[in-house]
């Protein structure tokens, strides 16, 4: 009998579940409460870091958007919702920037 692939966890057709729940209990470990995390908009940001930069650009890109955000809410500059779609889309606007730079011929 072959070994399991290390990827079948997140092959699982319940994987929305999982990321929600996974989401839900390390923000309440991390103290954030019921923080409103758009899921598919961090996991899409990493994944144009990833294509766009290199692979191990994504986690990095990630925590830099959030930090980012934090830095913005915690100095009550925007509300924590308004500091993370705009940190998102400045990151993202950079990543395909970069994704696309040296290509015009």
């Amino acid at each position: 009998m072959s070994e399991p692939s290390r990827d079948e966890p997140n092959d699982a057709p319940d994987k929305d579940a999982v990321l929600r729940a996974w989401c839900a209990e390390l923000s309440e470990v991390l103290g954030l409460g019921g923080l409103d995390i758009d899921i598919d908009a961090v996991l899409g940001l990493a994944g144009v870091a990833a294509h766009s930069v290199v692979r191990p650009a994504a986690p990095l890109t990630t925590f830099l958007a959030a930090y980012a955000a934090g830095l913005a809410a915690g100095s009550g500059q925007t509300e924590p919702g308004a500091a993370m779609e705009s940190s998102i889309a400045a990151a993202l606007t950079a990543a395909k920037a970069r994704g696309t730079a040296g290509t015009e011929g």
